[in-house]
């Protein structure tokens, strides 16, 4: 046989493997329960804060495609609103009383979701603490652990926005802070990092919640330029609130003259972005946090060692490569190492 008919037959082989594991990962449609590698059966539960901030519905988005690539079944689940933690609660306690594998929760505030999380610890299923932090020793105190956290370096997003507001307002001027929902440790930890690295540069003018409502933070915005006309900056804990701020500063005919940076990289502060609306966005990649949590989950129901925090890219999206970070979307505009499924685990 000649070494051409060898490499023929070794590229049909591995064409028939592909296409046989495609064929397996389709069956079964959304909730597909037939896995290889020991996931067959494996039921996933996640919920999450609401679905109306495509934030949130990117996070159910990646968690439902990885668990049909992986043969499993996914159910993600939310509240009403960013605010809904009783909305939450409920349907984390009903998910709590059925037939579920593993779980992964981001929580509205650092405690609420640990009380309807204490029959699943009981029962000793693996709990993943998605996103936003729970608070450990209210955990503790509850018997609750968390086989691992998923989520982006916040005071890293907020420092990255402090970089670059000051880069766009040349080291000087007057700024306002779009605060999230009140003890929140996402939006906290964005403020932390962002307020200290324009300590001593930029000065914080004013500081108001909007939890991360796009209505409520243009509101508040056009209260800021009324209040603080001198103002030539603005961050925004997260896009929602980006973009309302954005429309306020457009109404005001302040377009171009007041920068906007917020966090999270959704589709419509990409646009923004290249709309020259918003300044830059310091983008997380939520779509890519389902897919962890889905690949974390099939690995500790198999048994398997799962690292203890898992953190998630973050990246500055402005006019030089917002094109690209669109044309990538919802994957990460550069690669990342995903511990999960790092060569050799």
């Amino acid at each position: 046989m000649s070494n051409h008919t060898r490499r023929q037959l070794r590229t049909a082989t591995v064409a028939l493997s592909v296409l046989a594991a495609v064929a397996a990962c389709g069956r079964g449609g959304d909730n597909a329960s037939s896995g290889s590698g020991g996931s067959k059966g494996v039921r996933i539960a996640i919920v999450t804060r609401d679905f109306t901030n495509p934030y949130w519905a990117a996070l159910r988005d990646g968690a439902l495609a990885e668990g049909k690539k992986q043969g499993v079944t996914v159910e993600v689940q939310a509240g009403q609103s960013e605010t809904d933690s009783t909305g939450e609660n409920a349907k984390l306690s009903t998910l709590a009383g059925q037939n579920y594998d593993c779980f992964g929760v981001v929580p509205v505030n650092a405690t609420n979701v640990i009380t309807p999380l204490v029959p699943v610890a009981q029962k000793k299923i693996p709990i993943l603490n998605l996103d936003t932090q729970i608070d450990p020793d209210a955990s503790k105190q509850a018997g609750v652990s968390y086989a691992s956290f998923i989520g982006s370096d916040n005071l890293s997003a907020g420092e990255q926005a402090g970089q670059a507001l000051l880069k766009r307002m040349g080291g000087k001027g007057d700024v306002a802070i779009l605060q999230g929902i009140a003890g929140e440790q996402n939006g906290i930890n964005r403020q932390k990092g962002f307020s200290e690295t324009v300590a001593g540069k930029l000065n914080i003018v004013a500081t108001q919640p909007a939890d991360y409502d796009q209505a409520k933070a243009q509101t508040v915005t056009e209260a800021i330029l009324k209040a603080h006309p001198k103002i030539t900056g603005i961050f925004a804990a997260n896009d929602s609130m980006g973009l309302g701020a954005a429309q306020a500063v457009k109404n005001a005919g302040l377009t171009g003259k007041v920068s906007i940076i917020s966090v999270d990289g959704i589709t419509a502060a990409l646009e923004a972005v290249k709309a020259g609306t918003l300044s830059g966005t310091i983008s997380q990649y939520p779509y890519a946090e389902g897919q962890m949590a889905v690949q974390a989950c099939i690995d500790l129901v198999k048994k398997k060692t799962v690292p203890s925090r898992i953190v998630s890219p973050t990246a500055l999206i402005d006019s030089s490569n917002v094109d690209k970070a669109i044309s990538s979307f919802p994957q990460p505009v550069e690669p990342f190492t995903n511990p999960l499924t790092a060569a050799g685990k």
